[in-house]
């Protein structure tokens, strides 16, 4: 989530369910915590129960929005327009909490003289390259002091910040070190500053610019959403923070999964920042994921561009041949990833122990180079272009859940053989025998291998709150069917064995990585999971002793840690601290183990104001204790602990002797909060309005840019969109989730009793559009777009309502995307309307915002794929044989 990290410097959840009865106001947006989240809203209903105003804001009324105190109906993809419209109200009215942005924020930072805003562009920044849909960052950068000007560069591997560095929005890795981008930043010492916010190049200028025109007006016509009650909730969220209250914001996947999601998240970082309320109770930015542990997936990573901990993956696209240019490109001398090079050297200790060493970087040459877009919807495009030979399939269900979810069945058509590992024969297991295919024609062998499910096993989740949760495993799993761990120990054994006598350099990383798990000796021969715990964890390689935390891994080969920002989880020997069950009080540091350092609210140094001392007694959380020269308070203080609150920078310092003791936001190289980003995200440094790409609505604020400027697209005839403003597609959509299944249904459809409460596919239709199409609740009907149709039951609700925007009505679609064509209740793929676009940032695919037709009555092609793409691609394939 680097729109929270490259923010506040770490791109994951500030907060904690838990602190959420501490709000003052909880604003929910992109979520439909009541139903997605059912056990961790517990939390927001003993808020409410102490006084505290509910406030959600989503195109559909859920339970969420019943229970709300005040709810607000948005068109979809619209959001950065309201929160920018929040941001502007905070502004035009002067209620941000000045002591706080003063000391905390960048907001005194000069932005230097080429930088050009979307305001003066009429929509783009300054830097755009058209051609090539890329930012040239250069301008976006902070004006040098006279003194910066003549800095020399300290640190290991610290070098001078030329203009070319970080230049290139394909030199950018946003998610690797959390937002943080590569490439050296400046030293805070070096950066021009007006304490006085009033010089046109500072931040807080640029800031009030750029949003002047998100007005209550422009908030009406482009959301839908009515003055009135925009102002209620602009006025209960300012008026609910400050010195004696806080504020928090909730967000899930109805903000991620947009092409400017990332923006989105960044809105929520400015608002909290301007706000006052980032590191302190009843304050922040909860981020909910997706399901149990897509924390822990991003954490040690399924993505192709990190490695374990948000480190950066070696790129060739950023020349990084060689170790000394990677971690010229990633290090930076202020600020806490100066110890870049602590981690990544005791992670490549982890990795290839003895083989690992000093002369040969660490055995950096191993590591593969980033050479493209490997990211999940390239990843099948190039799958589809006859790419890739073999796939392993491991928890996932492509052929119903993903994005034009037609061409991931076709694409996986192409392969000469896929390994899937799941519990039940999922869509993407047989779709190579699903309705309308005859399985001559398909060459793919599918090799299906039954996988214990999370009861079957142990291991750990890591939820939304960064909290480790130790699982232990209930029953045995049934015939064949084994852990991950089991597979993955098997896998790299029988390899090991086969490359042995393997003389080849390429080889080498398989036959020199270090595999330190012991197996039961009896039974499945199960890796021991605590073995897996130490190594994350970390150890010292001369004796294995296990480290304390993070503060003692080191960057001369002494340490081994798999992942630093979940070090400490194993203090001492055996002692897994993630199956701690401790009750006690709020907020209970004795319960499992919250990454970073077992902290629960991130930058709570903030909750002091620059002396140390609580902004007031009611929100008491962090504090100075100048009797014993240290922090002290609730939590683990997310600063160190022996800094004085007077401490000074030290203009030649590095790590954080660069940043004064009045710097909360440590892992950002300024030391405090960035309202405008000048690194770390590829499409602006500040959040702005665009339309998604398939809308029935006109870009009103910026009309020469409807949408993302430099948005990935995959222009192909199998990929085909609805275009802008299409009279064929004057329909918005979205699709949502039930609590009674889970994503794609790959696991809920298989069970009755989740079946039976949500036996059918149904689509949310108000009235107003039932009536223009002379369809009654129940009835079929069937919804298009350019890439497929799908025929589902019409539930007719005022839960979704038309709304009235830019002098025309937009009416929209709720789709649940539950169902496909295996289970014991089956129904058509929602997701195979969807287009093939994403993020620039992170490549994040649409899935909330596109266009659509609909008619009464059933699709056509009965008995066939629903999918156009897919459909064809059978079609001219068996042409072609």
């Amino acid at each position: 989530m680097p729109g929270l990290g490259a923010s506040v410097g770490r791109g994951t959840a500030t907060t904690c369910l838990q602190d959420m009865p501490n709000s003052d106001c909880i604003l929910i947006i992109g979520s439909n915590f009541a139903e997605s989240h059912p056990v961790g809203f517990r939390h927001i209903v003993q808020a409410k129960e102490k006084g505290a105003k509910i406030i959600h804001i989503d195109p559909h009324f859920s339970r969420t929005s019943q229970f709300a105190d005040l709810y607000a109906p948005i068109r979809v993809g619209t959001d950065i327009a309201f929160m920018g419209g929040l941001i502007n109200y905070v502004l035009q009215n002067e209620l941000y909490f000045k002591e706080y942005v003063e000391a905390y924020t960048n907001a005194t930072y000069m932005v230097g003289d080429d930088y050009r805003d979307a305001e003066d562009l009429e929509g783009v920044f300054s830097g755009l390259d058209e051609e090539h849909l890329m930012y040239d960052t250069k301008s976006w950068q902070y004006k040098m002091s006279e003194e910066g000007e003549q800095r020399k560069p300290a640190g290991d591997y610290a070098s001078t910040v030329g203009p070319s560095k970080g230049s290139k929005s394909e030199h950018v890795t946003p998610e690797g070190q959390e937002g943080q981008g590569t490439f050296p930043q400046l030293h805070p010492s070096q950066v021009a500053k007006d304490p006085s916010m009033q010089n046109p190049r500072c931040v807080m200028q640029i800031l009030r610019r750029h949003f002047a025109r998100y007005t209550p007006e422009m908030v009406e016509q482009v959301c839908g959403i009515s003055q009135d009650i925009f102002l209620k909730i602009a006025e209960t969220f300012a008026r609910n923070s400050g010195r004696e209250r806080t504020a928090c914001l909730a967000y899930s996947v109805g903000w991620t999964q947009h092409t400017v999601g990332v923006q989105m998240i960044r809105t929520s970082g400015i608002l909290q920042l301007l706000l006052g309320n980032m590191g302190r109770p009843g304050g922040g930015v909860l981020a909910l994921r997706g399901h149990a542990n897509i924390q822990g997936s991003t954490d040690i990573p399924t993505l192709y561009n990190l490695l374990p901990g948000y480190l950066t993956m070696p790129s060739a696209l950023r020349e990084e041949y060689d170790y000394q240019k990677y971690m010229e490109n990633n290090y930076n001398e202020a600020g806490w990833w100066e110890h870049y090079p602590d981690y990544f050297v005791s992670l490549m200790k982890a990795w290839y122990g003895d083989a690992a060493t000093k002369e040969n970087d660490w055995a950096y040459d191993y590591l593969p180079k980033v050479t493209g877009d490997f990211s999940d919807l390239a990843m099948f495009v190039n799958m589809k272009d006859g790419g890739m030979k073999g796939f392993f399939l491991l928890g996932q269900n492509p052929a119903a859940g993903g994005v034009n979810a037609g061409f991931h069945r076709a694409a996986m058509e192409k392969l000469d053989w896929l390994v899937v590992r799941d519990l039940y024969e999922i869509e993407s297991a047989s779709y190579w025998k699903r309705p309308g295919v005859d399985p001559k024609n398909i060459p793919t062998e599918v090799i299906f291998l039954p996988a214990a499910s999370h009861v079957e096993k142990e291991g750990s989740f890591v939820n939304t709150q960064r909290l480790i949760q130790y699982r232990e495993k209930a029953v045995d799993p049934p015939d064949d069917a084994r852990s991950e761990n089991w597979f993955m120990a098997e896998l790299y054994e029988r390899l090991q064995e086969y490359y042995k006598d393997s003389t080849k350099p390429r080889d080498l990383p398989v036959n020199n990585l270090n595999w330190p798990y012991r197996r039961e000796e009896s039974g499945q021969r199960e890796p021991i999971v605590d073995d897996i715990v130490k190594e994350i964890n970390g150890y010292t390689v001369r004796d294995g002793h296990v480290v304390k935390g993070f503060n003692e891994l080191r960057r001369d080969g002494t340490t081994a840690c798999g992942a630093w920002i979940f070090s400490g989880i194993m203090p001492e020997e055996g002692n897994n601290l993630s199956k701690r069950r401790e009750k006690g009080e709020y907020p209970n540091l004795n319960w499992c183990f919250t990454w970073p350092a077992n902290r629960h609210i991130l930058y709570n140094r903030a909750s002091a104001d620059p002396e140390g001392k609580p902004w007031s007694e009611r929100k008491r959380y962090v504090w100075w204790d100048g009797s014993r020269g240290r922090w002290t308070g609730v939590d683990i203080p997310d600063f160190p602990e022996g800094k004085s609150p007077d401490a000074p920078a030290d203009p030649g310092g590095i790590e954080l002797k660069a940043h004064s003791g009045a710097s909360p936001f440590t892992m950002n190289t300024e030391g405090v909060g960035r309202l405008f980003t000048p690194t770390g995200i590829g499409d602006g440094p500040l959040p702005t309005h665009y339309e998604p790409v398939e809308s029935p609505v006109r870009n009103m604020l910026y009309p020469r840019y409807q949408s993302n400027p430099i948005v990935k697209y995959w222009r192909r005839p199998d990929n085909p969109d609805n275009g802008p403003v299409n009279p064929d597609f004057p329909y918005a959509i979205t699709t949502n989730r039930l609590t009674e299944h889970h994503v794609s249904g790959a696991m809920s459809r298989q069970v009755p009793w989740l079946s039976e409460l949500q036996p059918s596919f149904f689509a949310e239709i108000s009235p107003a559009l039932a009536e223009i199409h002379g369809v009654k609740n129940a009835d079929w009907i069937t919804i298009w777009t350019k890439r497929g149709e799908v025929e589902a039951r019409a539930l007719v609700t005022d839960r979704i309502r038309p709304l009235h925007v830019a002098g025309q009505t937009v009416h929209q679609i709720i789709l649940p995307f539950h169902w496909a064509f295996e289970g014991v209740v089956k129904g058509d793929v929602a997701n195979d309307l969807l287009l093939l676009v994403a993020d620039p940032n992170v490549s994040m695919h649409d899935a909330k915002s596109f266009s659509c037709n609909m008619r009464a009555g059933r699709r056509a092609h009965q008995g066939e794929d629903g999918s156009i793409v897919a459909r064809e691609f059978a079609e001219h394939r068996i042409e072609g044989a």
